[in-house]
């Protein structure tokens, strides 16, 4: 089947940069689009999941100190005694 142009606007930042990103790959920004186009028609869906998947500034401080025990109660080994550490004063 023969190709056929089709025309779209871009933000000419957006447009070089993915031009850098998929070079760097080995493909053009056509056959980058291509492999869009072609694999939401497959899946019936765009093919990749929409929307702030990056945690903001709180949550990422949050995560941080998990990871460093920060602000983490100890453990129990039972309901009684996460209810004993729950109601005695501070």
């Amino acid at each position: 089947m023969a190709a056929v142009s089709t025309n779209i606007k871009i933000d000419p930042v957006l447009k070089r940069e993915s031009q850098e990103l998929f070079e760097s790959l080995g493909l053009s920004l056509s056959s980058a689009i291509n492999i869009f186009l072609r694999q939401s028609v497959r899946e019936q869906a765009i093919p990749f999941r929409i929307g702030n998947s990056i945690p903001n500034a709180e949550t990422m401080k949050a995560i941080e100190d998990a990871r460093n025990g920060i602000g983490l109660s100890r453990g129990f080994a039972s309901v009684s005694e996460l209810m004993e550490d729950l109601d005695a004063d501070d």
